[in-house]
């Protein structure tokens, strides 16, 4: 297999991820979320009380951006701001009532779109794929120099 061909690992491999994010991103356009704000939503529902030094580091975006993009996501009654109980220079950042209830829609549509996306296997080629897929993981993770068990991080983005 060469740099010509569709089915290399490396292409399908992008293109699936993707797919993925493209039908997942429609399918949760209309609760008006962009993808780094569905991203936000994710990563503090997973880390609550994250600063928004450390989400900038999850989302790989610079700090700024990511305080503007909170700014924004504070106004729209998405996230909210509390100072540090031991640091009152650090602001911890918490994700609403509200967004709790759209992210619990949100994980519904994520699931339904991974479940689309492998409706062409059986529950034991799903069961392989995973157990693979998650065994590449771990190796990059440890090429990377990353800590297997902590969350991987995602791909840089723009801010919304």
């Amino acid at each position: 297999m060469g740099p010509d061909d569709d089915d290399y690992i490396g292409y399908v491999l992008s293109d699936v991820a993707r797919l993925i994010r493209t039908v997942f991103d429609r399918r949760v356009s209309e609760m008006g979320l962009t993808r780094a704000q569905w991203l936000v939503l994710t990563r503090l529902y997973r880390r609550p009380g994250a600063s928004q030094s450390e989400l900038a580091e999850m989302l790989e975006l610079d700090r700024a951006s990511t305080g503007r993009m909170i700014d924004r996501m504070e106004k729209g009654g998405w996230v909210e701001r509390r100072h540090d109980g031991v640091d009152r220079r650090i602001w911890r950042l918490y994700l609403t009532a509200e967004s709790r209830k759209v992210h619990a829609k949100m994980w519904k549509r994520a699931e339904a779109t991974v479940d689309d996306a492998l409706g062409s296997l059986s529950t034991a080629e799903r069961t392989q794929f995973t157990r693979m897929a998650a065994l590449v993981k771990e190796r990059l993770q440890h090429m990377a120099g990353l800590d297997a068990t902590a969350p991987a991080r995602p791909r840089k983005l723009r801010a919304a």
